[in-house]
């Protein structure tokens, strides 16, 4: 484990030069088929089918003629090295360098600081901040000594991070941490213990790991009683495979702060008898330790929710909870001392007088019960997030408390986005809503989270073991603010008062347009890689997702034949009336006309973490791997109101 750890450690830490060596000797030893240390011209052309171009049979000579300088007849070493430089020469960053650069063979200080300052739209960019860059990127010490950067320290920069589409600013954790939780979208997984489908898919532990090291701040457990008196872990009245509640709580504890510091959410669903529920409880408190909130902060009777700053590496419960009454019955009727008196003194400041016709309802039914369905050991542990049932809006508002959090179906959540948007986005400014797949995505597909970030639910729950355009939107959404699994949501959606209405957005929100000039690509990998001989047809699909007025696609052409280096130079127009709200995905196909055309990679990522400017948007695979060096190059330029509008 320590030596593969090296090894991941010691690729992700290449910068671009070491990446780009490393990638030719890879080349060479896949090209070199009799593995002589040397490349014959046959050889050389096994290699470009390899490296998904289709080249010109004179062209491609020539370029290996002009490499072979020993006349030998093939390519070793540095010959190898130059017929690759030939082969992968950018003339598009060529021009650009050039257009900036007096003499076209370097970039001067003031001449680079002119670029970042008009393409790259760095207004307040420094002469500090370029030297920097140059330090940072160019190969030759001459060329840092004389705050002068050459083509290959320009490209260098350009497939940065400094480059990225990605704006580094935003990788760090850079929001503030200290607003109540119900004003963050919290990255949240649905059934989490599943790695298959709902109904004969296997329940692991593995599904917890993968959900906490990707982020995840809020997994689901669903709980029934088991063998020997050890609740059990999985989708119940299903095939699905069982494993213990207990195993489940340790690998949370193991796994729950790996990624981020900030709180782990354990939303239970409950469906033990009495006694299994005490043993959940000596679970949770045995295994969780100082890591579960078990009282408020401080002890002290809060006003809102605390913040994540303030939970930091603490696991929160989430749950049904007794009410004060509710309790004093139970103790009485099972003589069961499980709250302490403390415990119940608080609890009893949570909990409201209910209203006398609620009152009435709760004696009667107190008078059916025979026994409690919920124990209070259990019951005690859940402090800020007390499960309620919805009615309304209306009735929330004078029912429920800051601390308690509805669920939703998506075909609920759905419905009252389109019946009451903005009832629904007031809601979510002072309590927490947490919205589930529908029961018929019986082989866990997902839906798309984005809708319901419209309308300001904290925790869309997603089917995190399926990939696909809705993982790559929730994935996208939360690679920001550090991946801690906390992001704070736009002002509009945390305004109590907030006339915003996802369905019908209207002023003041800033709309604004967008333009993507797709440039080129450069080695996208193959989809079919077992023939040898195939080569793709790339083209690019750009998707907005946002508000419903703003959720748009556009592609360009395919080029022919050419996944090494294809070149599109199609620019395309995207307006947009809540950019705070809008994800980007960027999609390179491969065209096919007798069938769909297939995927080859992707990149999404929110509006506000996108930098303008001749940007490289650095591909990843189905899973979220990184396809590198697979990437389109791409120049952005984002204009404040919509074109031709009259305002």
């Amino acid at each position: 484990m320590r030596g593969l750890q090296l090894l991941v450690d010691l690729v992700t830490s290449m910068d671009h030069q070491e990446r780009l060596d490393q990638w030719l000797s890879d080349w060479f030893q896949r090209g070199d088929k009799n593995q002589d240390g040397k490349m014959s011209f046959q050889e050389v052309q096994r290699l470009l089918h390899l490296m998904n171009v289709e080249m010109d049979q004179e062209y491609a000579f020539s370029l290996f003629q002009a490499a072979d300088t020993s006349q030998s007849g093939t390519l070793e070493g540095e010959e190898f090295v130059q017929f690759y430089k030939a082969l992968t020469k950018r003339a598009e960053v060529q021009e650009l360098f050039e257009s900036f650069s007096a003499d076209g063979q370097k970039l001067t200080l003031l001449e680079f600081l002119d670029f970042l300052r008009e393409k790259q739209k760095e207004r307040d960019c420094t002469s500090e901040l370029a030297l920097e860059l140059i330090d940072r990127y160019e190969p030759s010490d001459s060329g840092k000594l004389r705050h002068v950067l050459s083509m290959d320290g320009f490209l260098s920069y350009l497939c940065s991070k400094d480059g990225d589409i990605f704006n580094p600013a935003c990788l760090p954790i850079y929001q503030d941490m200290t607003q109540p939780l119900n004003h963050y979208f919290i990255c949240s997984s649905h059934n989490t213990y599943l790695v298959g489908d709902q109904l004969c898919g296997q329940s692991s532990v593995e599904g917890y790991i993968r959900a906490l090291k990707r982020g995840c701040r809020c997994v689901e457990v669903d709980v029934w009683d088991g063998p020997s008196g050890e609740p059990v872990v999985y989708h119940g009245h299903t095939l699905t495979s069982r494993i213990l509640f207990k195993d489940v709580v340790a690998t949370v504890a193991q796994y729950a702060f790996q990624t981020s510091d900030y709180p782990v959410i354990l939303s239970l669903e409950t469906h033990c008898s009495w006694e299994q529920q005490q043993t959940m409880a000596r679970h949770l408190t045995e295994i969780l330790g100082e890591q579960l909130l078990s009282t408020t902060l401080d002890g002290v009777l809060p006003t809102q929710l605390p913040s994540p700053e303030e939970l930091r590496r603490k696991i929160l419960v989430k749950g049904k909870k007794l009410t004060l009454e509710e309790d004093l019955e139970y103790e009485e009727e099972e003589a069961e001392p499980e709250l302490e008196e403390s415990e119940l003194a608080l609890e009893s400041q949570f909990e409201t007088e209910p209203e006398p016709q609620e009152q009435n309802l709760q004696n009667k039914d107190k008078k059916k019960k025979s026994k409690p369905i919920l124990c209070p050991a259990l019951s005690s542990l859940v402090i800020y997030l007390k499960s309620v049932s919805f009615r309304s809006f209306t009735h929330s508002k004078e029912h429920y408390h800051f601390y308690e959090i509805s669920s939703f179906s998506e075909t609920k959540a759905k419905r009252l986005i389109k019946e009451a948007g903005n009832e629904f986005v007031q809601h979510n400014t002072w309590q927490l809503s947490r919205v589930y797949p529908s029961g018929l995505r019986t082989d866990s597909s997902n839906y798309n989270p984005q809708e319901l970030w419209n309308a300001g639910c904290q925790m869309v729950a997603m089917n995190m073991q399926t990939a696909g355009l809705e993982m790559d939107i929730c994935d996208g959404h939360f690679r920001q603010n550090g991946g801690c699994g906390y992001v704070l949501k736009p002002d509009f959606l945390r305004d109590i008062q907030s006339s915003f209405h996802p369905e019908k957005p209207i002023s003041p929100f800033k709309a604004q347009t967008l333009l993507i000039q797709v440039i080129s690509g450069q080695q996208l990998p193959k989809v079919d890689k077992t023939k040898e001989g195939s080569i793709v047809d790339p083209l690019v699909k750009v998707q907005i997702f946002g508000v419903r007025l703003d959720t748009a696609r556009q592609e360009t052409n395919y080029v022919e034949n050419n996944g090494f280096n294809p070149y599109w130079g199609q620019t395309l127009c995207f307006r947009v009336l809540v950019p705070e709200l809008a994800m980007l995905r960027f999609v390179v196909m491969d065209y096919d006309w007798k069938s769909r055309n297939d995927f080859i990679g992707q990149y999404t990522l929110p509006w506000t973490c996108m930098q303008q400017g001749y940007r490289h948007i650095h591909l990843l695979s189905k899973d979220g791997i990184s396809l590198r060096p697979a990437s389109i190059f791409v120049y952005i330029c984002i204009q404040e109101g919509l074109e031709g509008d009259e305002s």
